[in-house]
């Protein structure tokens, strides 16, 4: 088929990899010093590896190229994060940290039992610093990004706001990070369906929340997503 691809000058290409790291899709490679169009298929046509050259050697052009291949590039992504959970993990990296998706039939409907709560914990990491920016777990979920101390001072934490959701926690205060960047990853790499943001009524973790604003404005999407504040003796404020 004719479509829109880019088009890399090699003569102007310094080899710098900017285009390749811009590249969320996996399309080009640095191959012998210069950068590479390797998979076609991988290239939306959309060109977010054009402003991040440096020399301008990237370009647009219509040609015959094969079409762009979505499920593709999607297998090649959590292929990529498999293998760099798995390489971190036998290289001596923390065996807690290890990516793991809870897929118990039925967990998100289990009923209650008395005096036997349900976790509803869908996905092992669940600390923001220790997340991936793409797994599995992050397709078509609905995600919920708490603070640290609300599942301490909200008793029904799992059934009000981790049933059903991809949960990720994080305090940027006590990490001293910012969260922004890779929440953006998180929301624009992966098909996120909504965002639910739940914090502390203290002042200074209203960090969380904007950080995650931040990241819904940058991901460039336009996603369903509220925010929920909780009170430091564990009630919903309105």
């Amino acid at each position: 088929m004719i479509r829109k691809i880019i088009h890399i000058d090699e003569e102007k290409c310094n080899g710098c990899g900017l285009c390749a790291e811009a590249c969320h899709e996996g399309a080009i490679d640095i191959v012998d010093g210069k950068a590479k169009l390797v998979r076609e298929n991988f290239c939306d046509g959309f060109g977010d590896c054009l402003p991040n050259c440096p020399t301008g050697a990237i370009s647009f052009e219509e040609r015959e190229a094969p079409e762009y291949d979505e499920k593709a590039v999607k297998a090649a992504k959590e292929k990529k994060t498999m293998n760099e959970m798995t390489h971190e993990h036998h290289e001596g990296g923390c065996p807690g940290s290890r990516m793991m998706q809870f897929a118990q039939t039925g967990a998100d409907n289990a009923p209650v039992s008395a005096g036997k709560p349900v976790s509803r914990l869908k996905q092992w990491p669940c600390q923001i610093k220790l997340l991936p920016t793409q797994a599995p777990f992050f397709d078509g979920a609905k995600l919920l990004i708490a603070a640290d101390c609300t599942a301490y001072a909200y008793a029904n934490m799992h059934e009000d706001f981790m049933k059903g959701k991809i949960t990720i926690i994080g305090c940027p205060k006590l990490d001293a990070v910012d969260y922004s960047e890779k929440l953006t990853a998180i929301i624009r790499d992966n098909d996120i369906k909504s965002v639910t943001i739940v914090r502390m009524e203290v002042p200074c973790c209203g960090g969380l929340q904007r950080e995650a604003e931040t990241a819904l404005r940058n991901s460039g999407k336009f996603i369903p997503w509220q925010v929920v504040t909780i009170s430091r003796d564990g009630k919903i404020l309105e």
